[in-house]
This record gives structure tokens, sequence and C-alpha cells, in this order.
């Protein structure tokens, strides 16, 4: 195995990792919502790719919002502060997407191109054939 496959390797298990303490966190939160709900909040993040309908530009904008962990970060200790679970699990849920995505190969986006990420020219899913 050569060493760039063998760092990708290593970069995905530390985004499965991150993507499961994340899911764990979110375990401890009592909000009574059943499994597909939280399903479809894992992926609504997603929806922030429909900024790419008014170009690339805004397209990359409003998808890194919503996929920046930082901004995970910003959430998760906003809930904590104010003492409120939901906001907590906004954030965990963000910050386990984007680790999520990540893992699977898509990185925060430049302008130019949905393609062209931080983690360098998508070609497929890392983790598809």
């Amino acid at each position: 195995m050569n060493t760039i496959k063998s760092m990708a390797i290593t970069l995905q298990a530390e985004e499965a990792a991150i993507t499961a303490l994340a899911i764990y966190g979110l375990t401890s939160l009592d909000l009574h919502l059943p499994l597909w709900a939280w399903v479809l909040l894992f992926f609504a993040p997603d929806l922030s790719m429909l900024g790419y309908l008014a170009g690339t530009r805004t397209g990359a904008f409003t998808y890194n919002l919503f996929h920046h962990r930082a901004v995970a970060v910003a959430i998760t200790a906003a809930g904590i502060v104010l003492h409120h679970d939901a906001v907590i699990a906004g954030g965990l849920l963000l910050f386990a997407h984007s680790s999520f995505d990540r893992m699977m190969g898509f990185g925060l986006k430049y302008p130019d191109s949905f393609k062209n990420t931080h983690l360098g020219k998508m070609q497929q899913p890392a983790l598809l054939p």
C-alpha cells in the first residue's frame, strides 16, 4: 500500500471516529425523537447545496456555512452555555455530518466548482468502488 492511500485511510478513520463521537454525544440528550427523525436531521445540512442554484459562489458559501466544524462547535457551545439540549443537538448533528462528509471525500468547497474542495478535486466518494 502506498503512502498516499495509507494516509487517506488514516484520515477516513479519524473522521469516522469523530462522527461516532458526535453521534454518541447525541445519545446523551433526552429529546425523544424517533430514529427516522434523527436520520433526516443528520442529512439536513445537505439542503445547503440548494445554494448552487444561485451559482457556484453562493453555493460554496451556503455549503461551507453548514459544513464548517467551527460553526458546529460554536452552536454546540452556545447550547451548553444556554443549557438548551435542542441547540446542543443541532451543533452535534452539524459536527457529525461534516465529519461524515469528509470521511466520504466531500470537503469544504471553493467558489469555482462543487468538485474543487479543500481535500482536493473530488472524483467520487472515497468509500465507494
